[in-house]
């Protein structure tokens, strides 16, 4: 499996012959590699997650991509002309890979702002880890799972939510993401607080700014 952080929350995985593009969000300062697509999945609507501009743009280089989203964010992408599949609690396929749904809900920001849908991902296929990205929040149990991603930092969460999910999952390796909002001071904080703070037997594998990276 390869796994390029492209910024933020947004991941292309590369596995068993696809190419699968995750959160197409605002923060990402790139989509020059989001070609050649098999499918696009978007997690939630906020648009460090959806950039509904931008994910146009990629739709029109990768007409026969799959797109798969929560919801409400199908809603808004059918909207805009994007042919959506809805998630419904069932697993799709994309070639040999598996995408499994986890949860429904977003992690509360405010008891004065409306939950919205979010869909987690556990993308499975023969022969590669599994990975798991939760889109926005910490509740749900992926089950079983090689790779998990974690948000870093948000608005909805603390610190020691962060460190009990990483504690509770004890996954082999885990990938920081959603850190679009932090500076490099910030962001290496974090970091120590998920490494000494979280799973003593989880690698955490930062992938920012390095590209695409293999893992087996």
């Amino acid at each position: 499996m390869r796994i390029t952080h492209l910024g933020h929350a947004c991941l292309l995985i590369e596995a068993a012959g696809q190419r699968i593009l995750i959160d197409p969000g605002a923060f990402v300062p790139d989509f020059a590699e989001a070609t050649d697509l098999d499918a696009i999945v978007v997690t939630h609507q906020h648009a460090d997650h959806l950039d509904q501009k931008r994910v146009l743009d990629i739709r029109r280089r990768n007409r026969s991509a799959f797109v798969l989203a929560d919801p409400q964010s199908t809603a808004i992408l059918v909207g805009l002309g994007i042919d959506t599949t809805a998630q419904n609690g069932t697993d799709h396929h994309v070639g040999p890979i598996t995408i499994r749904p986890v949860g429904k809900k977003h992690a509360l920001i405010h008891k004065d702002w409306p939950i919205i849908d979010n869909v987690g991902v556990v993308l499975t296929a023969p022969d590669e880890p599994s990975i798991y990205h939760p889109g926005d929040t910490l509740a749900e149990d992926p089950g079983e799972v090689d790779i998990a991603c974690f948000p870093l930092n948000a608005p909805w969460q603390r610190s020691r939510e962060m460190t009990r999910f990483l504690r509770r999952l004890e996954v082999a390796r885990a990938i920081p993401i959603h850190d679009g909002l932090l500076n490099e001071t910030g962001r290496k904080l974090y970091l120590s607080q998920a490494r000494t703070l979280g799973c003593a037997t989880t690698e955490i594998v930062d992938l920012a700014g390095g590209g695409p990276v293999d893992l087996t």
